[in-house]
């Protein structure tokens, strides 16, 4: 008989704005699904609870990364590509549970050397196009090395699901030392989250077992969405180029407008036509 010690899921809020993005400590511990043989996993609680605190401490890295992005996006170029972020630490039951599917033994060594996902990051979009961006800003910070790629969107799973996969590795500065702590980044449109979830949830209810027909209306289901994304992304293309022919117009009136009033100061003669104040007055309002 051995016992395991229950802790309580405490929840870290990052911030006000991210109302439902809270981040979860790796804490609770279901003792009805871990393996019976795997309690050797707790008699080295030390180590496990400082390999999540790593863990933790490289999704707090992450989402800063990622909210810095999203500050800089909004004041620079007054749109913000991202939605949402999400984050999660793996449950104990779920690295368990994965290990021994990859028939390998449940200890903190094997936790911390064969799953990159026990820090994941959800990033939601509005566009397809503002996936690729944000994949590529990530890419062109020196200190974010992409251990690999996974393109669903491109190239979805059978069942329809799709999404960006990055594997990330970053450095995280701790009190005596820094070290490279992976992290899972999945970069995903609103419509493609809606889908993942329900396609979730149907999975755990009918234990991956579903019906023929249940999964066929998933893949249905998927495609719609696929469709919706892509009209979305043709929606606001088309917003966007009216939005530039509008600012376009908007210059042309003010370049008008200066015109009028230099002419009414110089005069409309020859020194004014001659001069440099007609390019000035385009540089301003340009």
């Amino acid at each position: 008989n051995y016992r395991i010690k229950k802790w309580v899921t405490m929840p870290v809020k990052v911030g006000k704005a991210m109302r439902n993005n809270e981040l979860r400590g790796p804490t609770a511990i279901d003792t009805d699904i871990i393996p019976s043989d795997s309690e050797h996993v707790f008699a080295q609680e030390a180590l496990y609870q400082e390999a999540m605190m790593r863990y933790h401490c490289a999704i707090l890295e992450m989402r800063t990364k990622l909210e810095v992005l999203s500050k800089d996006m909004t004041v620079r170029y007054r749109r913000n590509p991202i939605e949402f972020i999400e984050s999660r630490l793996k449950k104990p039951s779920s690295i368990a549970r994965k290990l021994k599917k990859m028939g390998l033994e449940v200890t903190v060594d094997n936790m911390t050397q064969h799953l990159s996902d026990i820090a994941g990051i959800r990033v939601l979009c509005a566009y397809i196009d503002d996936i690729y961006e944000i994949a590529r800003m990530l890419a062109r910070q020196k200190d974010v090395k992409i251990i690999t790629v996974k393109d669903y969107i491109k190239t979805p799973k059978d069942n329809g699901y799709r999404s960006y996969h990055l594997i990330v590795e970053i450095p995280v500065y701790f009190s005596d030392k820094v070290r490279p702590v992976r992290c899972e980044i999945q970069i995903r449109t609103i419509a493609m989250d809606f889908w993942a979830s329900l396609e979730h949830k149907i999975y755990y209810k009918f234990e991956g077992n579903a019906p023929e027909y249940i999964s066929k209306d998933l893949q249905e289901c998927a495609k719609m969405v696929s469709e919706l994304d892509d009209k979305m992304l043709s929606l606001n293309e088309a917003i966007q180029e009216c939005i530039a022919q509008q600012d376009k117009d908007q210059i042309r009136m003010n370049e008008e407008l200066m015109n009028d009033v230099c002419r009414d100061v110089l005069g409309n003669n020859k020194e004014y036509k001659d001069s440099k104040v007609q390019e000035k007055v385009t540089e301003i309002v340009t």
